[in-house]
């Protein structure tokens, strides 16, 4: 059905999710270690090594993670194109004859090589936050003469090693600002990061695959959104500016009410619009 809902990608974003949740919990137990009791420089910098050791070994799998995660978007994208445009019938028989066009080709690796640049920026934000943590941390630990207890009390030595703790532990899961001014913890801004790559590759693909198969026109997905997502659902858009017709283009469609971050919309392509439901054609009237 043209109308049907687009992909569940849970499982696959989770699976990304999961790589930094892991690495945040390596990072914070390193940082559990350092004894500031007993600081020494060299503690500080061996745990510094570590963490970026942690972080630099995240960026690889993320970066593999991030590279699959579009290229199986895509797939599904071109698949959709394939089922709705009934050059095959079957998501098994579509997945025979699916690949990717010159147009895909290109997006795929600009898609991929924005992703992994925005997965690193978050690494990078972890890490920079962490070490003014442990630089803040070391340094009030010598002010306040915590290795000897010189002119402090155990009560307050305990509350001052309690707040440094704190501090250090705080840096891992910083928020992380975005273009629009909102705060995000580094796990929650990853999920809704690679969750809106992958329908974004969705939906570039499966235009790109319907475009040169001379299908300028597609359908938004329904699946009872409740957000403003909903005056969108069943809509008739152009895929081509200059197809015939008083529907909307797709890229101009307001992007804070359809196929925003984290929307699970999708389109699917067709040729002619005479050839669609009946009801269809009345609710795009």
């Amino acid at each position: 059905m043209l109308t049907s809902p687009g992909p569940n990608y849970n499982y696959d974003v989770e699976e990304v999710v999961r790589a930094y949740e892991k690495a945040i919990d390596a990072i914070l137990r390193e940082l559990e270690r350092i004894d500031l009791t007993n600081f020494q420089r060299a503690n500080a910098l061996a745990t510094l090594k570590s963490i970026s050791e942690i972080l630099a070994e995240l960026n690889e799998q993320a970066g593999k993670l991030a590279q699959e995660r579009v290229e199986k978007a895509t797939r599904d994208g071109v698949i959709r194109a394939l089922i709705s445009l009934e050059v095959a019938a079957s998501v098994v028989e579509a997945e025979k004859i699916v690949a990717f066009n010159r147009l895909n080709k290109e997006m795929v690796a600009a898609a991929v090589a924005d992703t992994q640049a925005d997965l690193l920026a978050v690494t990078q934000n972890i890490e920079k936050k962490v070490r003014a943590a442990v630089r803040q941390a070391t340094a009030e630990a010598m002010r306040n003469n915590l290795p000897r207890g010189i002119n402090a009390s155990d009560p307050i030595r305990r509350a001052i090693l309690a707040d440094l703790r704190k501090t250090l532990g705080d840096s891992v899961n910083t928020g992380i600002i975005d273009a629009a001014g909102r705060r995000w913890k580094p796990t929650t801004y990853v999920d809704v990061l690679v969750r809106t790559k992958m329908m974004q590759a969705h939906k570039e693909a499966t235009i790109n695959e319907a475009v040169p198969r001379g299908a300028v026109y597609g359908i938004i997905s329904k699946h009872g959104a409740k957000d403003a997502c909903r005056n969108y659902e069943g809509k008739i858009v152009k895929l081509d500016r200059s197809a015939e017709g008083n529907y909307p283009y797709i890229y101009d469609l307001p992007k804070r009410e359809i196929f925003h971050p984290y929307c699970k919309h999708v389109v699917s392509p067709f040729r002619r619009i005479d050839r669609l439901p009946a009801d269809i054609q009345q609710a795009n009237t």
